[in-house]
């Protein structure tokens, strides 16, 4: 298994200042932006995206194509870039935007002649401060080349990027919430409908909002057309991406390839296999909202499809292992905390019911737990997912509620006997 680059060549090739513009024009950066506005129309290039079949790398994985064609027309429309980069395990687009931040902005480009779109955005993790100086500075870069502003590239385009950092909310990753967020309101998500983004976004008007990576490809679609993106990984699940492989592994890091290999051909080659040649227990697939899978579901393929046969998702691209010492308790008591802290309390069955997750997960695990725990876990987890099924059902308006009950699922469905084994035999009900 090799890595297929075509988003990280440039940081690879430049290594310690491919951020720089002049690299970025070296390497033939912005001659497809200049191409596209000079030569294209914005239907040609919806067409190329559309062809491509790329999916939204930020998780949800939807159609990037069909995204752009729902957005509304109107006087105002704006694109905002969601790179609030903040669920756990996941730290791909952080490369994108600190090592090649021009790529970004070429995309944005690119993104808003197909949108006729005047006005954009890049909403950064609040964490992510040396991203952040690198993306300002790069965009200061292109203003003073003529690449952002009024009549960019001696057309008639005119287009200004505002870049824009988050406070540190995990929720602000979710779109509505991020846009409440951008408009100095709390990051909390808006009910859909009737706020879909493409309707009613921004300050009530259409806008698309795209992740960083899903951008950055854009000019190589462009340059190289859909149909020859379109010929990289399998149906469903085309071109590149990039995966973030942390864990027990021996070489964890960020490697872009083409979807359709097995985790454990990705584990075994690329990740150079288990430190200390143990065996995976069981891995996260796609960030810490996804359901486990086990050690012995390796074999299943990184596509969108085949992790979503196996009731889990591909989600942010975040693949965590776990071998055989680890004590699933605690690493599911971790991921439950995480989302009762970053939990915006606006929906009281997320607000109540994450925290009573986290409470009897830290009983269980500090040999505390009663028997009638395990049920009372499934209880809680059911008030905030109803029937416990993939993909969940909510009571909540955003995902977070059901993204703890994810590891909790996994771990009464796969490694029930290993929660019920710390428990004291002992312990009144």
């Amino acid at each position: 298994m090799k890595e297929t680059v075509l988003l990280t060549k440039r940081m690879r090739d430049f290594p310690s200042d491919s951020h720089l513009i002049d690299i970025y024009e070296k390497s033939n950066g912005y001659k497809v932006a200049k191409k596209t506005l000079s030569k294209s129309s914005p239907e040609e290039v919806l067409k190329e995206i559309q062809d491509s079949n790329i999916k939204g790398r930020g998780g949800a994985g939807f159609p990037t194509g069909t995204k752009w064609g729902m957005l509304v027309e109107d006087k105002e429309k704006y694109l905002v870039i969601n790179a609030d980069e903040s669920e756990p395990g996941t730290f791909k687009d952080r490369i994108l935007l600190e090592r090649d931040p021009h790529q970004l902005i070429e995309g944005m480009i690119i993104t808003c002649f197909a949108a006729n779109i005047d006005k954009a955005f890049i909403y950064i993790r609040g964490e992510y401060a040396k991203p952040a100086r690198r993306v300002q500075n790069a965009v200061e870069q292109a203003y003073s080349k003529g690449y952002l502003g009024k009549k960019i590239f001696g057309t008639n385009m005119n287009l200004d990027i505002v870049v824009h950092l988050g406070a540190g909310a995990y929720i602000c990753g979710e779109e509505t919430a991020l846009l409440n967020s951008l408009e100095g309101r709390r990051g909390e998500p808006r009910l859909k409908p009737p706020f879909y983004p493409a309707v009613k976004g921004l300050y009530m008007k259409p806008t698309l909002v795209n992740n960083v990576e899903t951008i950055s490809s854009v000019p190589w679609i462009v340059e190289n057309t859909g149909a020859e993106y379109n010929k990289l990984g399998v149906e469903g699940s085309t071109g590149t991406r990039i995966f973030s492989l942390s864990g027990h592994i021996n070489k964890p890091g960020n490697y872009e390839i083409e979807m359709g290999s097995s985790f454990g051909e990705f584990v075994e080659t690329l990740g150079e296999g288990v430190r200390n040649n143990k065996k995976i227990k069981a891995f996260i697939p796609g960030g810490a909202s996804a359901p486990w899978l086990t050690g012995e579901q390796l074999e299943i393929k990184m596509t969108i499809d085949d992790v979503a046969k196996n009731n889990s998702m591909l989600g942010s691209g975040a693949v965590v292992m776990m071998d055989e010492d680890t004590n699933l308790v605690n690493a599911a008591k971790s991921i439950v905390s995480f989302f009762a802290h970053e939990s915006c309390g606006q929906c009281t069955p997320c607000r109540e019911g994450t925290t009573w997750l986290e409470m009897i997960l830290d009983r269980v695990a500090s040999g505390r737990g009663r028997s009638s725990d395990l049920e009372l876990l499934l209880d809680v987890c059911d008030n905030i997912s109803p029937g416990l099924s993939w993909p969940p059902k909510m009571t909540t308006i955003c995902p977070l509620g059901p993204s703890a009950v994810s590891p909790i699922t996994s771990l009464m469905k796969n490694f029930r006997e290993e929660v019920e084994n710390m428990i004291p035999t002992k312990v009144l009900l």
